[in-house]
């Protein structure tokens, strides 16, 4: 009985933050349109909040995570093919990635005396967003400035959405892309509000 009871709560332990509300399939006004938006949920991420203590005194700028460099940047993201770090504040980061063994670089490479380090991965559903209507489903609920001259590609912002705190990471263009950072608790309201902006556009959630 007491085995039966581990793996049934292994089991809830690894339902996705939308797992019971991101339906498959084609949705809105989607019907002859060739660039029609594509929407996902991102499984299976790492994301580790640093946050330097004020009384450190290490420089940011001597500081790397097998060989990225922390932005030091408002707004700014950098990258390699297997993590992206991401400005959230003052010597504030969010280090994302689908890499299981980050874990271990990060405690390395940040000591406790200096950082604070949060696995904050099990409580934050994420979105990807992708197709050419992409900035207007924003537009309909964020207050952002998405014009091309102050968010780009490798940026990100904490903003709402509709009432809703989120971050969003501009990971690329042609076609825009975006993933969007919601806490878990928010993740299904979040998942609604964006959906309903992007019947209008129609999309496929894959």
């Amino acid at each position: 009985m007491e085995k039966e009871l581990d793996l049934n709560m292994l089991v809830i332990e690894n339902i996705s933050p939308l797992h019971f509300d991101h339906k498959l399939g084609f949705f809105g006004d989607y019907e002859n349109k060739d660039n029609i938006l594509k929407l996902s949920e991102v499984k299976e991420l790492s994301i580790f909040q640093i946050a330097k203590f004020k009384k450190s005194s290490v420089d940011i700028n001597e500081v790397s995570l097998n060989n990225l460099k922390l932005p030091t940047k408002s707004l700014t993201v950098i990258s390699d093919n297997i993590a992206r770090i991401l400005w959230v504040g003052p010597d504030t980061y969010l280090i994302v990635s689908k890499d299981k063994n980050l874990n271990k670089d990060i405690h390395k490479i940040f000591n406790d005396d200096d950082f604070a380090i949060t696995d904050i991965s099990h409580s934050r559903a994420v979105i990807e967003i992708s197709g050419s209507k992409s900035k207007e489903v924003l537009k309909k609920g964020s207050p952002l400035n998405f014009n091309d001259d102050m968010f780009k590609p490798n940026n990100c912002a904490n903003t709402t959405y509709n009432g809703i705190n989120i971050i969003i990471d501009f990971i690329s263009e042609k076609p825009d892309c975006f993933n969007l950072y919601a806490l878990r608790s928010f993740g299904g309201s979040f998942y609604h509000s964006i959906t309903d902006s992007c019947l209008e556009y129609g999309y496929e959630a894959i």
